[in-house]
């Protein structure tokens, strides 16, 4: 059986956001996310792409949609094992590649989880788990790129 869930958000922009825009052929790439219930997200294009540098960006959600999905998925596998997890932290990079015509895809992320448990006999078990967490992670299933994972795992 499976169960259906709907996410909502919205987007909100304007031309007037910035008046000299219109002059220049430019459009301001800057927009809120509109989500109820949760506060506004503003976001912009990346850097590379004329957008403001201190918003969020696309590219920067969606890898933190991964980073935080693959964590809760193996925080859960973890639960289902037995795993005592005392820390978690990963330095994860995406690799967009544009095409000259300006189209661009991500051709690849890697996360760099590094985990520390509370039982040394469970380490090998506790690296093993983020394939599962992997095969469980909404977000990373709904992409067509690979999501590897170049895990460390540690015991106190």
């Amino acid at each position: 059986m499976t169960f259906k869930h709907i996410f909502k958000a919205a987007i909100n922009w304007n031309s007037k956001q910035n008046q000299e825009q219109s002059e220049r052929k430019f459009y301001s790439k800057s927009h809120k996310i509109l989500i109820e219930g949760k506060p506004v997200l503003n976001v912009s294009a990346a850097k590379a792409f004329k957008g403001d540098p201190e918003l969020y960006n696309p590219e920067d959600l969606l890898l933190s949609s991964l980073v935080s999905c693959h964590m809760m998925s193996y925080l859960y596998v973890c639960s289902q094992n037995g795993i005592e997890v005392l820390e978690y932290s990963d330095h994860a990079e995406a690799i967009l590649e544009v095409a000259s015509d300006g189209s661009g895809r991500f051709t690849e992320v890697r996360l760099h989880p590094n985990v520390v448990i509370a039982n040394a006999d469970k380490v090998q078990e506790a690296l093993d788990l983020h394939t599962k967490a992997n095969q469980l992670c909404f977000i990373a299933n709904s992409c067509n790129f690979p999501v590897l994972h170049q895990a460390n795992c540690k015991a106190l």
